[in-house]
């Protein structure tokens, strides 16, 4: 499995656990009181936050991929459903 690969899945995981923390976690909070499907959620989230950007680096410097890509792949993570967009672009480049 490749460096890009591996990037493509945590992509992936990274978007749908934003999701999750977002439009289900964040409700069951504050509407639920549950305050327990955050903190985990967001434990989650958090882990694979971090894998996304450690891989994406790894991917840079593999790929040579320009600084501007780079930026905007990175700041695709912070955007809901930015990272299946991110996914589906680097799929059409292999």
């Amino acid at each position: 499995m490749n460096t890009l690969s591996i990037f493509r899945k945590v992509a992936v995981a990274e978007g749908l656990s934003y999701l999750l923390l977002l439009f289900v976690a964040m409700p069951m909070k504050y509407w639920a009181g549950m305050p327990l499907a955050v903190k985990y959620t967001g434990w989650a989230h958090g882990l694979l936050f971090v894998m996304y950007m450690v891989i994406l680096v790894m991917a840079w410097m593999e790929y040579k991929w320009n600084f501007k890509k780079v930026a905007m792949i990175g700041a695709a993570s912070l955007l809901p459903f930015a990272p299946f967009i991110v996914d589906k672009k680097l799929k059409e480049e292999k």
